[in-house]
């Protein structure tokens, strides 16, 4: 309860004016357990994502997205400071809580690789892992350079992740220049598997169920197959939505998936893929992904990280909920209705690939 205190003039004092503000920001978190901010940033775009958990179910508290301007050039020291500067644009003007972030590295400078360690290896794990992958590495292989993190999987399977330590330096920089403090630091696999497990591989059969998810971006198609939150294979695949004009670019696409497919038969002999889910909500044609599906031979569903969550002022935050199933899953061939008062924000939104900053939220 608030204090009574002595009002003088049109309204409260200073003392009343505070308590109301510390009894309404403690009420507000028992209702909303705010995750981290999502951070995903890639070489075209930033995107931020704050969930939170009212005891219900998951609420979106912000999101707001930034392109990257033409003329600056992706890695370089302008990019850096653009970036800098756009999270502090999008953090001042949403509704964001608290400076905690989960923070991602663009797909292009993560490393990943599938490799074998037997049970009788000897040494340290990383040592070995490390001695696995060093010839196959796109900067110089030396250890003191590289970032490992290193995944078993199933039947003495490894899933590697590295980054270049310069590259992770260089990203802990921005974060602090924008005054931010990092939690963790997340990589594009793991974040689009929290989203799949928690939004839609929710039910019984979804525990033992293999399936293929793939996140369509703008210039690139991520691609993750897992036992629910069992992460079994990974690969970024240069193609994106930007390129589907082109048919013969879909049927590159197919080629692609079906090669991960085939990898990953070899590596996890015995397991079968039973679906394949889309990602990247609205962001992509539907029809596309529904003749990618037809290709590939496998049922599919479209995933919308939107309409999985309940979203209170799509206005205000800055993300547009559009209309669907309260589920977030449909068929990529079904068609959606959309509210006519929605069709700005709808326009400014199309492209717009949210499902890798609310995985990211999510850690």
């Amino acid at each position: 309860m608030v204090p009574r205190t002595t009002v003088k003039g049109n309204g409260p004092d200073k003392k009343t004016l505070f308590w109301m503000e510390l009894y309404k920001t403690m009420f507000g978190l028992l209702i909303n357990r705010a995750y981290p901010i999502g951070v995903d940033i890639g070489d075209d775009d930033l995107k931020l994502v704050q969930l939170a958990d009212n005891g219900k179910g998951l609420s979106l508290l912000a999101g707001n997205t930034e392109k990257r301007p033409d003329d600056v050039q992706p890695g370089s020291a302008d990019w850096q400071k653009w970036a800098i500067e756009a999270i502090h644009r999008l953090t001042a003007t949403g509704e964001f809580q608290g400076r905690e972030v989960t923070a991602s590295i663009p797909t292009r400078e993560v490393f990943i690789d599938h490799i074998r360690i037997s049970k009788g290896s000897s040494g340290k794990m990383e040592d070995a892992v490390f001695s696995k992958i060093k010839q196959k590495l796109p900067f110089e292989p030396i250890r003191k350079n590289a970032m490992l993190q290193y995944i078993k999987t199933e039947q003495d399977n490894m899933l590697v992740i590295a980054a270049e330590r310069k590259i992770i330096d260089r990203h802990l920089a921005i974060y602090e220049k924008a005054n931010l403090q990092i939690q963790s630091i997340g990589v594009w696999p793991m974040a689009l598997m929290n989203c799949y497990t928690r939004f839609f591989g929710r039910r019984k059969s979804d525990i033992e169920s293999i399936v293929m998810l793939a996140s369509i971006e703008e210039n690139c198609t991520n691609v993750v197959i897992c036992r629910h939150k069992n992460l079994l294979f990974a690969r970024s695949i240069s193609i994106g939505a930007k390129q589907f004009s082109d048919e013969n670019v879909v049927t590159r696409l197919v080629m692609e998936l079906t090669g991960c497919r085939r990898h990953f038969s070899s590596i996890h002999r015995g397991a079968l893929i039973e679906r394949l889910i889309f990602l990247s909500g609205r962001a992509v044609n539907r029809q596309a992904c529904a003749t990618i599906a037809k290709q590939l031979e496998l049922p599919a569903q479209m995933g919308d990280c939107l309409a999985a969550v309940h979203i209170s002022n799509p206005y205000q935050l800055g993300i547009d909920r559009r209309t669907s199933a309260s589920s977030g899953m449909t068929a990529p061939g079904e068609s959606e209705p959309r509210r006519s008062d929605d069709r700005g924000l709808l326009q400014e939104q199309e492209t717009v690939n949210w499902a890798t900053a609310f995985g990211l939220s999510l850690f």
